[in-house]
């Protein structure tokens, strides 16, 4: 087979003028495999457009993924036969695609040096074809081969076109193949609407931009950069392009139309069944749609007070009718109607005054007026409208529900997650216990609680009626404080049988607060009977018993309901601690495309989808999107910024909770993507396709693409500066620090908490959904996630390994000439110390600089060969999603912890060689070998006084000369301190 690479030169736009004349005569030159190709010149334009065509022979498929397409752009001098650089695109072999899957993509143009100016794009379609009627073109540098002779090749394009639309589109024939354009969902029933033949316009291509580095992980896998039309404009290069004048708060995403219709109420409607009862409700109907209201029973001025939202793009019809029914067993019956004409519908746009309603008069089937009214408001909007959020929308609809119960389960909602604090409560002792028996001494302990939490201080067996514990107990709570601080005195008095000698109840809301490290002073508390005793023993024993105390609420600390390593906030819980705030954040979720279908309805797949973002106290939830693979939200949110160092979470979930079966199944994650904020540039909006990649018992799977749009904007700069020199905790994670194992038992009940105040909101965010985003699990066992943080740390030691070889080779005078530089630097460096720290700041300061022209254009994202998810074991898959406790077969598991403890032994024997060395170091002074301590000893005197007398210059010059010794100078044996260290004793003998 016969591979060639196809380049399909489109056009270039908006180049920089190079002629001095305000243009340029471009032309591009074509790199690859050691051919070379250009295309003819276009003289003074600075939007060429060539549509030419070359082809590259492969002269080795199988280091196709290492080869490198450069494009660079140029500008013709005709004076002197020259010509001045432009701009350059490389594109890597790992992004070529076969011809079916190639579009024209527009690359940025990247600079030569660091002081290159360039500007514009390069439009290309790059592609592998093996057709053999395709040859390959000539090597004629100064010729290019015509399109019109070569297949399959794209048309010409317009130059009006271009300019038009600032970049060359790709025709809606041809859309690409990583840009989905969602699809209308088919005729279904849902809550309060029923859709009847939607037939959706189509939607416009979107540019898609491809990144010229090579990727780690595969192409589907990788983050894709769109430009597309926003509420601001059309964004190219994280910059946003204003079409529109107008400005709007709801700039990152696109505006979306909607009529609205808010139902109030109704008057004086007529009586309809014999007994003289009405159980009315309203139909709002709009070409395809309608949308329905509950039933009020026996009610002749009723009131709903609903907002319907129907999506304007969908809408085939220009009359709206508002019809007013009678629910009835066998047939509703028709009470009265109102229509309008949408061509007379107000346009409200925020921040103009809500819309007033109005009374209207209904008709009945003959067009004549009734007595009887209608208050309805009708307009149109945007998703900037404040009834927005709480509106019945016609594109997130669910079947007909009489209650309206589910209607809650589908809005957007805002949730504000609660204010946590830490409770510390200090047992210091107890007085005067009354014990049941009392032959004996109490073997007495603390046992206290608030809610679902419970701690217990140790046992005290002290034979006294005063025991003493001093112990710190420490607990989550949650602002409003419901529950209750509740202790008791417990006697052991025998195995498996404790008896409660007192109780004390504490509300929290009365208990002290503070924000620093400051003494808490103690109080001592009366101790209750749990049960009833009769009024003399209750009078004798009313002060007998008590229990000393130090409680507090800790606010100067930040409560972890999350893992560290993707913390969205990291104030503490008194608010006067806190510090201004350094930027905001915006975040606009666009749509989501290419879903895996999640359930079965009707015979076919779909899904129910919705967003939930969380950063910081605040959590969104998007509108549920029902039955629909490619959904479209185009619904923006906001935060405030107090630290770059933070992350922001977004998950996409699907609605289990429509249908039959309730609430009694779980939503289903299809994904999450992380963002941390100090790797956005101030200002710049990012607009990415982001794949949601899910690790499930088969291996990682794609489950779709969420587009988001991000953008950053720094509010205080010197502030933002300052928090590189602030802690990363608040100063009593530091002064007063917690345990490891006291940091993961708070943050699981911190999440247990946060879960279940939010999980009684409406709509409710469940408590599997705040788990997935807060990460509950990410310190469980997994083999998968050892393997992984073991070759990250081989990564961070790569350099020091290629540094250690690069100096072995200079040792080995591999390189005689860069051997012969290196000594002369080093008897520079050593002639002149003061420079050494110098040229060390230097040369990070360039490497650094050097860097700059590569640095990352995009956020991180989710790497599949990073998390080592490509090639994992089923076995350890099964193994990492096992519970907790294990729930597999006693074989399965004694296979596991069989490996388990092979790799333990690898570990083992690490540890104690290091051990080994450090106890070796030890011996040269502790006479355990006596010989060599002594040789040791006389070896640092004779040294002392060497140096002494001898300047530190030429001691290390003889040093470095000695290790950097030709090879002739050189015995394959170890040298003499080698083999003198690993004589030295070591406590291995000491070892059972």
């Amino acid at each position: 087979m016969n591979l060639k690479l196809g380049v399909d030169v489109a056009g270039a736009h908006n180049l920089l003028p190079k002629d001095g004349h305000g243009s340029s005569s471009a032309f591009v030159e074509l790199h690859f495999d050691g051919q070379k190709y250009r295309t003819t010149v276009k003289e003074k334009d600075l939007d060429p457009v060539w549509d030419e065509s070359f082809y590259f022979n492969i002269s080795d498929p199988s280091i196709l993924p290492s080869l490198t397409l450069d494009a660079f752009v140029y500008n013709n001098v005709k004076g002197t036969n020259s010509r001045s650089f432009l701009g350059k695109v490389s594109i890597t072999g790992t992004s070529f695609v076969p011809y079916s899957d190639a579009v024209v993509l527009h690359y940025p143009l990247e600079k030569r040096g660091i002081f290159s100016r360039v500007r514009g794009e390069l439009g290309l379609k790059v592609y592998i074809t093996d057709d053999p009627t395709i040859k390959s073109s000539d090597p004629v540098v100064n010729m290019a081969r015509n399109s019109e002779t070569s297949p399959k090749v794209q048309e010409p394009v317009k130059k009006s076109e271009v300019r038009h639309s600032f970049h060359h589109l790709p025709h809606q024939t041809q859309a690409p193949a990583n840009t989905a354009v969602p699809a209308a969902p088919p005729p279904v029933m849902r809550y309060g609407y029923e859709q009847i033949k939607p037939n959706p316009p189509p939607q416009p291509p979107k540019l898609v931009r491809m990144y010229s580095d090579s990727s780690s992980q595969p192409v589907d896998y990788a983050l894709k950069e769109t430009s597309p039309y926003l509420g601001g404009g059309r964004v190219v290069g994280g910059r946003v392009i204003r079409t529109d004048k107008a400005s709007s708060t709801y700039d990152l995403v696109e505006k979306m139309h909607f009529l609205f219709v808010r139902v109030v109420k109704a008057r004086d409607l007529p009586s309809m069944d014999i007994t003289g009862s009405l159980d009315p409700y309203v139909e709002v109907r709009i070409g395809n749609y309608k949308g329905v209201t509950r039933h009020i029973e026996k009610n002749q001025n009723p009131m709903w007070n609903i907002v319907f939202a129907f999506s304007r793009e969908r809408m085939q019809a220009s009359v709206l009718e508002v019809v007013v029914k009678d629910k009835d067993l066998v047939k509703d019956d028709f009470v009265g109607l109102v229509r309008f004409d949408l061509n007379e519908v107000p346009l409200r746009v925020p921040p103009d005054s809500p819309l007033a309603p109005q009374w209207y008069r209904l008709e009945d089937k003959k067009g004549d007026r009734i007595k009887s009214e209608l208050m309805l408001a009708v307009w149109i909007g945007t998703q900037a409208d404040e009834a927005f959020p709480d509106a019945w929308h016609s594109d997130a609809a669910t079947p007909v529900d009489s209650t309206g119960a589910a209607s809650t389960l589908i809005r957007s909602k805002v949730y504000q997650a609660p204010r946590l604090w830490y409770v510390r409560v200090n047992v210091v002792e107890a007085q005067d216990l009354v014990p049941t028996d009392k032959t004996r001494f109490p073997d007495t302990y603390v046992k206290a609680h608030i809610g679902n939490q419970v701690m217990k201080t140790k046992t005290v067996q002290a034979r006294s009626l005063n025991p003493l514990w001093n112990e710190d107990l420490l607990f989550v709570a949650a602002e409003p404080f419901e529950d209750h601080l509740i202790l008791t005195v417990e006697d052991r008095v025998g195995p498996g049988k404790d008896e409660i000698l007192g109780r004390v109840i504490i509300p929290l809301s009365m208990v002290e607060k503070r924000a620093d490290d400051r003494i808490i002073h103690s109080r001592w508390f009366n101790l209750e009977k749990p049960v009833a005793v009769d009024v003399d023993q209750l009078k004798k024993d009313k002060f007998s018993m008590r229990i000393h105390l130090r409680i507090c609420l800790d606010g100067g600390y930040h409560v972890l309901d999350e893992s560290t390593h993707y913390s969205s906030d990291l104030r503490p819980t008194a608010k006067q601690l806190w510090k201004p705030t350094i930027g905001v954040l915006e975040l606009g979720i666009l749509n989501a495309v290419g879903l895996h279908p999640m359930k079965t309805r009707d015979g076919r797949g779909t899904s129910d989808t919705y967003c939930v973002a969380k950063y910081g106290h605040k959590w969104v939830r998007t509108r549920t999107i029902v039955d629909n693979l490619c959904p479209k939200y185009n619904e923006q949110y906001t935060w405030e910024v107090f630290d770059t160092a933070t992350v922001l979470t977004v998950g996409v979930f699907d609605n289990s909770q429509l249908g039959d079966k309730g609430s009694n199944t779980k939503d289903l994650k299809v994904g999450k993507v992380r963002i941390r904020i100090s790797t956005l540039e101030a200002g710049r909006v990012y607009t990415h396709s982001y794949p949601l990649l899910v690790l499930n018992p088969n291996g990682v799977k794609k489950m779709g693409e969420v587009h988001l749009a991000i953008r950053f904007s720094c509010t205080n700069f010197a502030n933002m500066l300052y928090t590189y020199s602030r802690p990363l905790l608040p100063k009593m994670h530091y002064v007063c620090p917690f345990s490891v194992m006291q940091l993961d038992m708070l943050r699981h009940q911190a999440v247990q908490i946060v879960a279940a105040r939010l999980g009684r909101a409406e709509p409710p965010l469940r408590k599997e959904v705040v788990e997935y985003m807060s990460d509950v699990d990410s310190h469980l066992w997994s083999m998968r996630r050892s393997k992984a943080n073991f070759f990250r740390l081989m990564m961070i030691f790569a350099p020091l390994f290629a540094v250690s070889k690069w100096f072995g080779d200079i040792c080995m005078w591999r390189n005689p000439i860069t051997t012969v530089l290196v000594h002369v630097l080093f008897i520079m460096l050593v002639c002149f110390p003061e420079l050494i720290l110098p040229t060390v700041f230097l040369y990070m300061f360039l490497i650094g600089i050097w860097n700059f022209r590569y640095r990352p254009r995009y956020p991180p994202h989710m790497n599949t060969k990073i998390s080592q998810a490509e090639g994992v074991h089923p076995d350890e898959l099964d193994e990492e999603f096992d519970t907790f406790p294990t729930s597999r077969n006693p074989d399965l598991v004694r296979m596991r912890y069989d490996r388990l403890r092979s790799v333990a032994g690898r570990i083992q024997t690490v540890v104690g060689d290091i051990a080994t060395q450090g106890e070796r170091m030890q011996s040269l002074l502790s006479w355990r070998d006596p010989r060599a301590t002594a040789i040791f000893v006389t070896f640092c005197l004779v040294a002392a006084i060497v140096l002494y007398v001898t300047p530190f210059q030429a001691i290390a010059a003889l040093i470095g000369l000695y290790m950097m010794r030709h090879p002739r100078f050189r015995h394959r044996l170890p040298s003499v301190p080698i083999n003198f260290f690993r004589r030295l004793p070591a406590r291995t003998d000491s070892m059972l």
